[in-house]
């Protein structure tokens, strides 16, 4: 069985338990059970505002599934239907659609440049009323092991302040939007593409130097090349995924894939519209997908997520490109994507780059050096693991209400990052997080060339609110050492809940039943990251 969600993606729907990092429910508690608010949680809307609104299906009873959702997007607290201003958006259907039954009040603020037109327009969609529960999905109509059980979308979504012209976002906003640096910009953005399509090109050149004339690219040389170009062509397809998806940009975004990690095709909704706007939150399934491997045993972890990553390239991701196809069929295209024509060049470019991707595997195989391959494969999987969680300090709670202003959140919630010490440099070899902060406090921004020269106006404007700047962290020497120690070497979860040691953490049978299961996920097509 599978759960058809147009949002993030549509995954196996496993019995509880079987989803590594996925918290248990409480006893009796059924799989539409709502929470109540938690302490300190800010509510949308008028307090006690739980009647439904007219026409809005009745709330399921005990073992009943969820009727289907009123079309209603939420902003600031009140209700409309943007049904009909879907197809009149440049974002269209793959942003406005997929936040259906969401709250957009953050998602609109980072990205739209000027809201303040938005708003005005959004009237004449407006119900007329506030907005309540009944308008909220409550699992952001996406999979709900993303989340933590007992999360709700209505209590647990972060509120922030955006009516105030002099905050953090604004005053940047208004800056670049100063003609000089627009157009400084756009150019920018134009070096950029052309870094990216030079790389593109080193990128077949060095596999065709290694098995045309291995003596000329000896193995070392080889994994060093393919790690650094993989992380680098995935770093353009990390800003893709940030852009308008409009023309070739569609099939672009599937670059995010290169170095192992993502199924863009079913990550961007999560990465664009739930992690940016809401990092740090429960909102933000990027940090809990990243911590799904502590469920292992210490010294499972490696083999097994290899493993599980394995399949997630052979088997899993093919399977989940034909279960994406298979719910826009069955949800309908104009939900998704608005047109099959769009949806085409989606399609193809998540499957180009996966038969790029396997296809290699078979091409050394077939010449007879597929350990170089392999070696490639490992060191650029496991480095593209930490350096994403790098820029982010997922492995620690934060247990800190944010304030109100969100450009002001968004900088302290970030890191930047080095690895050689040149920001342009950085900025393809960090695939993308090298100039985070500026990242994201501006997600709208098309390159991250356009991040770096951005970065010196926000630090400006930071600085005249009292806001220091945290000097940009090391990958190698000061991330990395911390990440390896919080990932690898920590007790799995269930030893640290039940005090079990080490014997009984890597023996006991529930221990050896989640790894099992969290190996068949990756070729199922669930993948932790």
């Amino acid at each position: 069985m599978t759960i058809d969600a147009p949002g993030i993606e549509s995954v196996p729907d496993f019995d509880d338990g079987e989803i590594p990092g996925r918290p248990q429910r409480p006893e009796g508690a059924g799989p539409d059970t709502e929470p109540g608010p938690r302490p300190g949680a800010r509510l949308t809307g008028p307090e006690g505002a739980h009647a439904p609104p007219e026409g809005a299906p009745a709330p399921p009873g005990p073992g009943q599934k969820p009727a289907r959702l009123m079309d209603v997007w939420v902003y600031k607290g009140k209700a409309y239907d943007l049904t009909d201003w879907i197809n009149k958006h440049p974002g269209g259907a793959f942003f406005i659609g997929r936040t259906k039954n969401r709250d957009i009040t953050a998602i609109l603020n980072a990205y739209h440049p000027d809201p303040a037109k938005i708003e005005k327009m959004l009237e004449r969609y407006s119900l007329d009323r506030q907005a309540n529960p009944f308008d909220i999905h409550p699992k952001n109509n996406a999979p709900p092991f993303l989340f933590k059980d007992d999360f709700n979308s209505w209590h647990d979504t972060p509120k922030f302040n955006f009516d105030r012209s002099d905050d953090l976002l604004h005053r940047v906003k208004a800056r670049l939007r100063e003609p000089a640096m627009a157009a400084r910009v756009k150019r920018m953005d134009r070096w950029f593409n052309v870094v990216a399509a030079l790389l593109l090109v080193a990128y077949f050149g060095v596999q065709a130097l290694r098995l045309g004339v291995p003596a000329w690219m000896p193995l070392p040389l080889f994994v060093i090349a393919m790690v650094t170009l993989r992380s680098c062509i995935a770093g353009y397809g990390h800003y893709a995924v940030h852009r308008r998806q409009r023309g070739a940009n569609r099939a672009l975004v599937s670059s995010f894939d290169m170095n192992y990690v993502a199924l863009s095709l079913v990550t961007q909704d999560g990465h664009t519209l739930l992690h940016h706007p809401h990092v740090q939150s429960e909102v933000d399934i990027k940090k809990n997908v990243f911590t799904a491997m502590m469920e292992l045993p210490r010294l499972y972890r490696v083999p097994v997520h290899t493993l599980h990553k394995i399949g997630h390239l052979f088997t899993g991701m093919p399977a989940r490109i034909v279960d994406v196809i298979r719910i826009t069929r069955d949800v309908g295209v104009d939900e998704v994507y608005g047109t099959w024509r769009n949806a085409r060049v989606h399609f193809f470019g998540s499957i180009t780059v996966r038969l790029l991707l396997i296809g290699e595997f078979v091409l050394f195989l077939a010449m007879g050096d597929v350990w170089a391959w392999v070696l490639q494969f490992l060191a650029t999987m496991w480095v593209s693991t930490f350096l994403i969680v790098a820029s982010h300090d997922f492995e620690e709670e934060d247990e800190e209400e944010p304030g109100d202003d969100w450009g002001v959140h968004q900088l302290q919630e970030s890191y930047d990052l080095t690895v050689v010490g040149n920001r342009y440099v950085d900025c393809f070899l960090s695939a993308g997080l090298s100039p985070h902060r500026a990242h994201h406090v501006l997600p709208f921004q098309r390159s991250g060339f356009a991040n770096i020269i951005s970065e010196d106006v926000l630090r400006e404007e930071a600085a005249a609110q009292g806001i220091g700047w945290d000097k940009p962290k090391s990958f190698a020497t000061d991330r990395l050492p911390k990440l390896l120690r919080a990932y690898l070497l920590t007790p799995s979860r269930d030893a640290q809940a039940n005090g079990w040691g080490f014997i009984r953490e890597h023996l006991s049978p529930k221990a050896c039943k989640a790894s099992l299961v969290y190996a068949r996920a990756g070729f199922g097509g669930i993948s932790s990251v």
